[in-house]
């Protein structure tokens, strides 16, 4: 169900199958502490929505490896940046060319906290100018209570924490380096704060949370919610329609 395998006239009759649905992944390149490749968020990203694909058997677009990383400052080697405006515009070209691909129901899957903003102004205005187009915007540590809880168990503002560093355990071992994994805890301190500190100002090594509680058996078991949880969340999306049905151009007459 991956769209880059698959050829133009098989397109049709896959979308079809699932009344237009697609799902795009998108994650980020950034700095995740001394112990986890810069590329997590985007290797989750892609296999996590490859799973789902196979699941549910809605196709899954290529998986985009850069996000809105601004707040991981220059501080550390790794990060490659968006501006929130560039992944405004490359969400809404992809989604206007998916459109057009036959596309109606897009499931925009989002591991990297801070691309949510931008997203969802890229859904904003997906919708406003395509009628009859469909998009959710889910990120991914949000899919479900049990979720949540996994990924928030350390921090608020968690990062290369226990969840993520578990997950990479149990689904990409070879960007996980264990030897540093014990030596790389660093504490949330935000709590309390009113203003959003860029990680710099927060973090001592691009850690928040607790690596050293990590095991691949949690991971294995995260992976599985989360699999589950999102295929779930894109099986009832297929069967949606819009509590009215009224156009977004059409003018009220009563």
């Amino acid at each position: 169900m991956l769209w880059s395998e698959r050829a133009w006239s098989e397109l049709p009759e896959i979308l079809s199958a699932v009344e237009g649905a697609a799902i795009l992944p998108v994650g980020a390149t950034e700095q995740h502490g001394p112990h986890l490749g810069c590329g997590m968020d985007w290797v989750l990203a892609d296999r996590l929505c490859a799973e789902v694909a196979r699941r549910t058997r809605v196709p899954m677009l290529p998986a985009m490896p850069y996000g809105c990383s601004l707040g991981h400052s220059r501080r550390w080697p790794g990060t490659i940046a968006l501006q929130p405006t560039t992944l405004i515009h490359l969400v809404k070209e992809i989604g206007d060319w998916a459109y057009h691909s036959g596309v109606r129901r897009l499931f925009i899957v989002n591991t990297h906290v801070t691309n949510a903003a931008p997203l969802r102004a890229a859904l904003e205005m997906l919708r406003a100018e395509h009628d009859d187009l469909m998009v959710a915007v889910i990120n991914s540590a949000l899919i479900s209570a049990r979720v949540r809880a996994a990924h928030f168990a350390d921090g608020e503002d968690w990062h290369a924490n226990a969840a993520e560093t578990a997950l990479m355990l149990a689904v990409a071992p070879e960007i996980v380096r264990e030897a540093l994994i014990a030596s790389a805890d660093d504490p949330d301190r935000t709590q309390g704060l009113v203003f959003a500190h860029p990680v710099n100002r927060t973090s001592r090594n691009g850690v928040t949370g607790f690596p050293s509680r990590a095991t691949r058996a949690q991971g294995e078991e995260l992976f599985a919610w989360m699999v589950e949880d999102l295929s779930e969340i894109v099986l009832r999306g297929i069967k949606e329609t819009p509590p009215l049905d009224a156009s977004y151009f059409d003018k009220a007459t009563d």
